[in-house]
Formats: C-alpha cells, structure tokens, sequence
C-alpha cells in the first residue's frame, strides 16, 4: 500500500501531467498527443489538381489523394492506359469511375506508362481503402521539372483554400 503523502504527490503529479497534455498508463506518463516532431515525413509531391507523386530518380509512382478518393465516392472501375503510352503534362492519364461521377487523372508532368496496378482491374476500390499505397495507379518514366508539385504541408494548405472558395 501506499503512503498518503506519495499517493497525494501521485495525485498532483496527475493534475500536473493531465494539464501539460499526459495521459497515465497504469505504470508510467504517455503523450496525450502525437508530438509534431515524431510526424512522419512523406516524399510524396501533389498537384493542384489531387494526383500524387512519388519520384525514385526518373521513375515514379502515381496515385490520387485521399481527399480526391472522398470527393469521387466508391470507385467501382478504373480505366488505366497501356504499358508504354506516352501522355504529355496535364492530359489525362486515366479514368476513375465511381457510384458519385467519372474523375480524370491527369498527369503531373510529361511522362511514359511503365506499369499499371493491375489489382485494380479486380479490386477497384483499393483506390479508396488505400490510395496513397496500395490504391496506386501507375508507375511512369517521367521528364521535367517536378519543381512545382507541393509537398503534404503545401497541399494541405491548398485543401484549405479550395474550402474557403466555395
């Protein structure tokens, strides 16, 4: 058993670590919080227009953010295009349909199709349960600059606007 005056110490060590944002375990102090330092960094890039990018060298994966898959609904099929097909900066790489709409994917720069995610032929609706790993849709060659695409910082601040504007 424990002395009061520890068990008064532990009670104002409670008060103390609740306000200073802790939670008690049982045996020791937890964060209440996920520290912002501890935020895990991502190397994916976004345009404007919700496709992400993830580059390795000249290659790169690509994929639509989980904010597009909330706005398109269930996606029921996916349309991708053929291993080797050429698609210039800003035209449409391939097509989403869903219960809601049919979204286009454009693509972020110049770039050529290396793989596609055949899962989704099967599994369309990866896109939704995963869409920035599992739910991705096309690998790429790609040239240009990626300069422009925002990092996840910059893209939520883009969301935010977008809010704001309708």
């Amino acid at each position: 058993m424990m002395p009061r005056a520890a068990l008064r110490a532990t009670r104002g060590g409670l008060r103390f670590a609740a306000k200073a944002g802790y939670t008690f375990t049982g045996r020791s102090f937890a964060p209440a919080f996920a520290p912002a330092f501890a935020r895990s960094f991502s190397d994916l890039r976004f345009a404007p227009t919700h496709e992400w990018f993830k580059a390795e060298g000249d290659s790169a994966t690509l994929g639509i953010s989980d904010f597009a898959q909330g706005q398109l609904g269930e996606v029921v099929y996916v349309e991708l295009p053929e291993v080797g097909s050429k698609v210039s900066a800003k035209d449409t790489l391939c097509t989403l349909e869903s219960v809601k709409a049919v979204g286009e994917v454009y693509a972020p720069v110049d770039c050529e199709v290396t793989a596609v995610n055949e899962k989704l032929q099967d599994e369309p609706a990866t896109v939704n349960s995963s869409p920035e790993e599992e739910g991705w849709l096309v690998k790429v060659k790609f040239t240009g600059d990626v300069s422009s695409l925002m990092d996840r910082a910059a893209y939520e601040k883009h969301l935010e606007s977008e809010k704001t504007e309708e």
